[in-house]
């Protein structure tokens, strides 16, 4: 709450000629612009605690409304080369996750459209930085889960509570931007949606699907999470990207060299002539390329993930494994 007001008070040092655009008319360049400090994870404290949201009831949707399966890249036609980078914003609920500024800074700095995947208590413990992904008109957002939990033995229940509390929070997010700065027009959501743990099984693609969401992959895998340096990384990217790919990073900290690479990665396909663009454009760009399973890089790659799921769900326990490590997507 304090931050937040500070912001608000920061506004109103703002000169009417940075009215411009979503964020900058709602916050000024020095509180957009990302610290060092914000990209670390921490243990979550007392401090820390967030109010539960109330999943939002979501309406069931026409059988064949969206894609068969899981959206992994799209196949666009002859002569178009268009690719979408995406950042998962994920947070457990024994932590408080980071934010990589130089992420979003680099994306801004050279006008690059992504996709952001947010969990809903990624988007509290970090509510400004949500809001102002909310309202820039250079990102889209889709939903990651409330608490990074693994779907993979959720039934249909537990799909909805989780996809319902990220939706209830990140509306909530956009109603608070615009009501701070009504220059600011927040985007309607995506109904994108993204598996925690590259992981799913057949009930919850099944239950995502019913409730409006398009299941969200990739076919890129950019291993920021196993703490790959930038040069490596950039240069898998560029290795495995074609029209179509959707590649796969984080900006909640995991990479630690994420921001570095794109500084290359950006300009060489802009350079091969790629444009990049959202994952809802490339999809509407081209007919999406499926799978009936989730997995990371192969199928079943996802195991060591499920058995935690299963474990922790004949105990009884939330589908929430331990905190999020290093090499988890």
């Amino acid at each position: 709450m304090k931050r937040s007001l500070l912001a608000l008070f920061a506004l109103l040092l703002v000169p009417a000629s940075a009215y411009a655009d979503p964020p900058a008319a709602c916050w000024p360049a020095a509180s957009l612009a990302g610290s060092a400090a914000e990209k670390a994870s921490r243990r979550a404290g007392p401090a820390d605690a967030v109010a539960m949201p109330v999943p939002l009831a979501l309406p069931v949707a026409a059988a064949g409304a969206g894609p068969a399966g899981v959206v992994r890249r799209v196949n666009l036609p002859k002569g178009e080369k268009l690719v979408a980078l995406t950042f998962d914003l994920c947070e457990a609920g024994r932590e408080v996750a980071g934010y990589d500024g130089g992420v979003v800074d680099t994306l801004r700095a050279q006008q690059t459209p992504a996709t952001f995947f947010m969990g809903g208590r990624w988007a509290q413990s970090h509510a400004d930085r949500a809001m102002q992904l909310l309202v820039d008109p250079l990102f889209e957002v889709g939903d990651h889960t409330y608490d990074h939990a693994n779907l993979d033995h959720a039934d249909a229940a537990k799909v909805a509570d989780e996809i319902g509390k990220t939706e209830a929070v990140l509306n909530a997010m956009r109603e608070r931007a615009t009501q701070m700065c009504p220059a600011a027009t927040a985007p309607a959501p995506s109904r994108l949606f993204r598996f925690p743990y590259g992981s799913c099984s057949p009930e919850s693609l099944a239950a995502v699907s019913a409730l409006g969401q398009t299941p969200i992959q990739w076919d890129v895998v950019s291993g920021d999470p196993s703490g790959i340096a930038a040069a490596p990384m950039a240069k898998a990217v560029l290795a495995e990207v074609k029209p179509g790919s959707i590649i796969v990073m984080h900006a909640n900290g995991r990479g630690k060299h994420t921001a570095e690479a794109l500084q290359t990665i950006i300009p060489k396909l802009k350079a091969a002539g790629y444009r990049f663009v959202t994952v809802s454009d490339l999809i509407a760009a081209g007919k999406p390329q499926t799978a009936a399973a989730c997995y990371i890089e192969h199928p079943g790659d996802t195991a060591r993930y499920d058995a935690a799921a299963k474990k922790a769900k004949t105990k009884g326990a939330d589908i929430v494994p331990a905190p999020v490590s290093q090499g988890v997507y």
